[in-house]
């Protein structure tokens, strides 16, 4: 079995999709690779180098190197994050997507998966099904990034031949990893609010109806994506894939149905805006029909199974937290420093 790179594990993707890898592949064959310089203990079961998708040289030298023949590519900054560096977050979600395709082009890749988002749609797109194909005119420079890398992915393939593959993914709810830092984020930070204090308050309007979607489909929905025959694959941008949609008030109902003293209140702030010109739903069909995608989760099994799973002690540390901006502009702000001491 050739080796697998994740680029960019520690992040909520690239946790779990390194875990399940590994799970299917061997501890051994999937190297997990992110800024961090210690190994995150739950991906203590396999390789793990430091390695920041900004440093060409470095990157290009260990896949060589290596001989990884397969890269995962999960290094980003996300909506509600980018916008407050918007300079660093077009350099890093672009330069490092520019290393992997090249690397592919000479031969040295023979695969890749990039992960695009929702976020490429604009408030001209038909919000409800969104179709695979339709307007796209982001707002956002997290959606900017993801267009322009959806082209760069559509050109690499129809002018190098490059394998490439990609998911507009939705929001994405996990209870084993933490959000990093986007539009969507409080469909998760409302589990970890409901068990630590009871209640909640959500940055959106209680009618911001929004795709979501359980990690676990996420994470097989990739992995069954990269798994397709090469002949399969019939869209090179990006697939739309859909899990289930709905607005904080819907999910705050599922969550006092199982909790029934569970109170939100609702605060919107600049977020909405970006949520405002997302869609309401997705259409999926073109996933189901080339690569037989279907979703597992609908609401109120995503519901259950957070509300069962999402760790107690760890909310508890959030207790004194009104939002999650604080982990999240703690990180990234660290993120950066560490990424401009190394060029000074």
């Amino acid at each position: 079995m050739s080796k697998i790179l994740v680029l960019g594990s520690c992040g909520q993707i690239g946790t779990e999709l390194v875990l399940a890898l590994r799970s299917k592949f061997g501890n051994q064959t999937v190297v997990a690779a992110d800024l961090r310089e210690e190994c995150p203990a739950i991906l203590q079961n396999g390789p793990y180098i430091q390695l920041d998708a900004l440093q060409r040289e470095n990157v290009r030298s260990f896949i060589i190197e290596q001989e990884i023949k397969e890269v995962y590519l999960l290094a980003a900054l996300l909506s509600a994050t980018a916008e407050k560096n918007p300079d660093f977050a077009w350099k890093l979600n672009m330069e490092g997507l520019f290393t992997i395709l090249d690397l592919a082009k000479e031969g040295h890749l023979q695969k890749i998966f990039w992960p695009s988002s929702i976020a490429v749609f604009g408030p001209t797109t038909p919000a409800d099904q969104t179709p695979q194909h339709t307007v796209m005119e982001p707002t956002t420079v997290y959606g900017i990034s993801k267009q322009a890398g959806e082209r760069w992915c559509e050109y690499y393939h129809n002018k190098f031949g490059v394998d490439v593959r990609s998911i507009r993914y939705p929001g994405l709810i996990s209870y084993k990893s933490l959000p990093g830092g986007g539009t969507t984020d409080y469909a998760v930070d409302i589990f970890y609010k409901a068990k630590a204090t009871g209640e909640f308050t959500c940055f959106l309007s209680a009618d911001t109806k929004l795709p979501m979607m359980f990690m676990d489909d996420a994470i097989r929905g990739t992995i069954e994506l990269m798994e397709a025959p090469a002949e399969q694959i019939k869209i090179r941008s990006a697939y739309n894939l859909a899990g289930c949609s709905f607005t904080p008030a819907e999910l705050a109902s599922e969550i006092q149905a199982l909790q029934p003293d569970f109170k939100i209140a609702y605060a919107p702030d600049f977020r909405q805006s970006i949520a405002d010109s997302w869609p309401n739903s997705i259409d999926d069909s073109h996933a189901e029909k080339d690569w037989g995608w279907k979703a597992q989760f609908d609401t109120k099994a995503m519901v259950k199974v957070m509300m069962e799973n999402v760790n107690t002690w760890f909310s508890a540390i959030f207790r004194n937290f009104s939002k999650w901006d604080f982990y999240t502009d703690c990180v990234y702000s660290f993120s950066w420093a560490c990424v401009r001491m190394r060029k000074s």
